[in-house]
């Protein structure tokens, strides 16, 4: 089988080379490796030049910009030309981290002709994709990772010409749009680009083999090309009739089927679901139900802003100086200086030299924002495991779900018997964290002070990595073990307070949850010491906590 998905994952190379401005593009999505090596080997020799983009690419560099030497050196404005100025199929990498803001001028660039084709290489683990406003525009989805280094044989491009020369005189039934609409409607694909993009792949194909017009093989290989990437649902069986239909009338053949279109060798639509269904992935009944879209574009965290001069979003540009260390920007720098240029010339008696003082230099500014650290210090022990565990898991995974598209890290440390214990380390594996949640331990006294002293310890850990942490606190606060192990309510009470005004001192932010059946004076006194609001959250389940979250930290 992974052989005929290498063979599969060429066929669609083929067809792209065939008919690239109307297929659009591919995904590949493959690790770095031999695998991933030999199909952009198979690439090469495609008919456009292919130009790879970086997610953090700038305008400059996609739609061209001021050439400095050049403009200084003849007075005028001179531009240099863009990557995406000529045809060409942009090959963009780390298409999983790709920003929002690049994922639309690529997508407008597919929609109007100025980008011919995008190849789009995701790297991403299961829980990152490449963005959907991409991955929508483009006709194939390839998937290496289950295929073997041995079945992965080079493979050139072929000598495609006659295909493309053939390719505009290629016709199609009028049967066969509706058979792929229908098709694509009974997998729960909403978006009509997919059969259009399925009749384009079927007149590749056609032309691929040589042939005038698409037939029934040329629609059952572009539906299993095309769909199965995008299916929402298994297709619903057909109803068994209570009776048998009497069978109709036969019709006289007429001479025309055997030589147009594909009316004589029509394939029934059984049999194209059962080839698109073969293909499609494990885990579609899993992951079918999820409502929320898979979210893989970058951009900044969620955490603290950080102004700096090489990356992050622009910010307006600001007078300053040649240091070194700024970057110049040219357009805002040309603009300040045009005003002034013919007092300048005629002051300077040259009507040619474009004259830029340093009161004229603008230099560029960004803004980044570092990744955020939720570190759930949840109360384990026994007065809190029965009821609130179940509910701090859920919370969690909830939480987990969406982080990626707010670039947050989760850690999990629990609280119980005499120590806190920290069972997640910061990550945003969804796998990794409800393998970890499935073992979380409960029953014993309640160590506060010791779950505020681990948190505070992983926050400060994770400055160091350049996170932006925040403590998620979930407790009844009945605190009754000491920071030395000792069973005393008072001392135990004294110890939480003395790490909440630390982790204050520290500028660490949190937030505590109250999951006590009734709100806790106590533990709304613990919070005004951290300087972390207070939410109380009687008989919560695990959405409510997650919007309580969600919603404290937004504000």
């Amino acid at each position: 089988m992974t052989a005929d998905r290498w063979q599969q994952a060429l066929l669609a190379r083929d067809l792209l080379a065939i008919d690239p401005e109307g297929l659009r593009g591919l995904t590949l999505r493959a690790r770095m490796g031999p695998v991933r090596q030999a199909y952009q080997d198979a690439l090469r020799g495609f008919p456009l030049p292919l130009r790879r983009l970086h997610p953090d690419i700038g305008d400059d560099q996609l739609f061209g910009g001021v050439n400095v030497s050049d403009t200084l050196a003849q007075g005028r404005v001179v531009r240099d030309r863009g990557l995406l100025q000529d045809p060409c199929a942009a090959v963009l990498t780390m298409a999983e981290r790709c920003p929002p803001d690049l994922a639309a001028k690529l997508a407008q660039g597919l929609d109007s002709g100025t980008v011919s084709a995008l190849i789009l290489l995701d790297e991403g683990t299961e829980d990152e994709a490449a963005p959907p406003a991409l991955t929508e525009r483009l006709a194939f989805h390839i998937d290496l990772d289950r295929i073997g280094r041995l079945e992965a044989r080079p493979a050139p491009l072929p000598d495609l010409g006659a295909a493309r020369a053939r390719l505009p005189q290629v016709t199609i039934d009028p049967e066969a749009i509706s058979t792929l609409t229908a098709l694509a409607a009974r997998f729960g694909i909403d978006s009509l680009r997919a059969p259009l993009l399925a009749l384009r792949a079927a007149r590749a194909h056609a032309a691929l083999l040589g042939q005038d017009s698409v037939t029934s093989d040329d629609l059952r290989i572009a539906a299993e090309l095309v769909f199965p990437a995008r299916a929402t649902r298994m297709p619903d069986p057909e109803p068994e009739a209570d009776e048998t239909p009497p069978d109709p009338p036969e019709a006289q053949p007429k001479e025309q089927d055997s030589d147009q279109g594909s009316g004589g060798d029509e394939i029934p639509d059984e049999m194209l679901i059962e080839a698109v269904q073969a293909l499609l992935p494990p885990n579609l009944i899993d992951t079918a139900g999820d409502a929320t879209p898979s979210k893989g574009a970058r951009g900044s965290g969620a955490g603290a802003r950080r102004k700096g001069n090489r990356r992050g979003r622009p910010l307006p540009p600001r007078p300053g100086r040649l240091d070194g260390r700024r970057r110049i920007d040219l357009v805002a720098t040309l603009r300040a200086a045009a005003p002034w240029q013919p007092l300048r010339r005629q002051q300077a008696q040259d009507e040619r030299r474009l004259i830029i003082h340093p009161s004229d230099i603008r230099v560029k500014r960004y803004e980044d924002r570092s990744d955020r650290l939720l570190i759930f210090t949840v109360d384990a022990s026994g007065s809190a495991a029965l009821a609130r565990l179940a509910e701090a898991k859920g919370a969690v995974e909830i939480l987990l779900a969406e982080a990626y598209a707010r670039r947050d890290h989760v850690a999990l440390i629990a609280f119980r018997g005499e120590e806190a214990e920290l069972l997640l380390p910061p990550t945003r594996s969804l796998v990794q964290t409800k393998r970890r949640l499935a073992a979380l331990p409960g029953g014993g006294g309640t160590p506060l002070a010791a779950g505020l002293r681990a948190a505070g310890d992983l926050a400060q850990q994770a400055r160091h990595h350049g996170l932006s942490p925040t403590a998620v606190l979930l407790t009844d606060g009945r605190a009754n073990i000491a920071l030395d192990g000792e069973a005393n309510r008072d001392t135990a009470r004294q110890d939480a307070e003395q790490l909440a005004r630390l982790l204050r001192a520290e500028g660490i932010p949190g937030l505590v949850l109250d999951v006590s059946t009734r709100p806790q004076a106590p533990l709304a006194d613990l919070a005004a010491q951290m300087g972390a609001p207070y939410v109380a959250l009687p008989r919560a389940d695990a959405q409510r906590l997650s919007r309580a979250v969600t919603g404290a930290l937004e504000v």
